[in-house]
């Protein structure tokens, strides 16, 4: 499992994929959140920074790609990407046998 998420994790994962075309988006995602996930175990068994993909969390993994500029939150490509990250986010949370926080 990756490190727990922050709101700034959700907005750096969904500008990297605001950046990408829109076919590569779901694929981006998963690869961000795969890699979240490697360096959050590398972290636990090393003690260390993952070498690519760092800290564990999705802040980190996302800026491994080209981020775009923040835009509003009321840009519908956004507010898409956004959907999509936290979409992924809740099948993570889920997998992992964590009840949702209500």
């Amino acid at each position: 499992m990756i490190r727990p998420v922050l709101p700034g994790d959700v907005t750096a994962v969904a500008r990297a994929l605001l950046a990408a075309p829109g076919s590569a988006r779901l694929p981006l995602c998963r690869r961000i959140f795969g890699g979240a996930a490697e360096a959050a175990a590398h972290c636990r068994l090393y003690g260390r920074l993952h070498p690519r993909w760092g800290d564990g969390s999705l802040n980190a993994a996302a800026r491994r790609f080209g981020l775009a500029d923040e835009p509003f939150l009321d840009d519908p490509e956004y507010l898409s990407c956004t959907r999509l990250v936290l979409r992924e986010l809740a099948e993570a949370v889920l997998a992992d046998g964590e009840a949702p926080a209500r």
